[in-house]
């Protein structure tokens, strides 16, 4: 399929899992695609790929405006514009810690990156749509954007505020050509993911009706139909992808 053909894509978060799987396929796919990834050694390996030959790589911050605006703008420049945002960067922080006990500090790094990161990536990605004529958007929220888990509080408040800019920004750009969607997916089987163990990783996969977790692949199937002309009246919608987990 060469369905991106002509058009220019910036994926965040391309380092690993969901980014990475998304970024691979829009390649494949016929797109020129920037990667954004968490350090300069992703970058570098992910560059020097020979399956992604003619993909462009940089290390971004997103929890900083100068990195973002640096981020958007150098993509702009490397290939003469910008028609499609994947925006996966992001951490989970940790589990199990309740909210009375939740370190301060690290609530902030959460929020700072998964929600304020978010927006900062819509604030400069939104004027290079515009300017190349208009577009599409997908943010990454979670199974935990929509429904509440004890434990998890800044990542599932994060994660709900995604959804909230996404329909934010699809309202206001409903009639300028630029659509902004929102993927939730459950437990995905990512590198760091599969690192927890297997106790872990069996309590991830009961959690899914369908008994097991999702695929990094399977996600960006579901990314790539929402940045795809075939879902052109599709704009601030929250597509589940969780195997049942929020139909509990």
């Amino acid at each position: 399929m060469t369905d991106f053909e002509g058009k220019i894509a910036l994926v965040t978060g391309a380092g690993s899992g969901i980014g990475e799987a998304t970024a691979r396929e829009l390649h494949r796919r016929g797109a020129k695609v920037f990667l954004a990834t968490h350090s300069q050694e992703q970058a570098e390996r992910l560059a020097a790929e020979p399956e992604l030959k003619g993909v462009k790589a940089a290390p971004v911050d997103v929890r900083k405006r100068e990195s973002v605006r640096k981020l958007v703008a150098e993509a702009v420049s490397a290939f003469g514009g910008l028609h499609l945002c994947v925006n996966s960067a992001g951490i989970t922080g940790p589990a199990g810690t309740e909210i009375a006990d939740y370190d301060a500090d690290v609530w902030e790094e959460v929020i700072a990156t998964d929600l304020t990161g978010m927006f900062l990536c819509l604030k400069y990605q939104i004027p290079a749509l515009l300017a190349s004529g208009g577009g599409a958007i997908v943010n990454l929220s979670s199974a935990n954007g929509v429904v509440g888990i004890p434990g998890m509080s800044a990542y599932t408040t994060a994660k709900h505020g995604v959804v909230g800019l996404t329909r934010t920004a699809a309202l206001e750009l409903a009639g300028r050509g630029v659509r902004v969607n929102a993927v939730a997916p459950g437990y995905v089987e990512t590198p760091k993911v599969l690192a927890a163990g297997e106790e872990v990783l069996g309590a991830f996969r009961a959690a899914h009706p369908m008994g097991r977790m999702a695929k990094p692949g399977e996600v960006a199937e579901l990314i790539l139909f929402l940045l795809s002309e075939r879902s052109a009246f599709a704009t601030g919608g929250v597509y589940n992808l969780d195997g049942g987990y929020t139909a509990q």
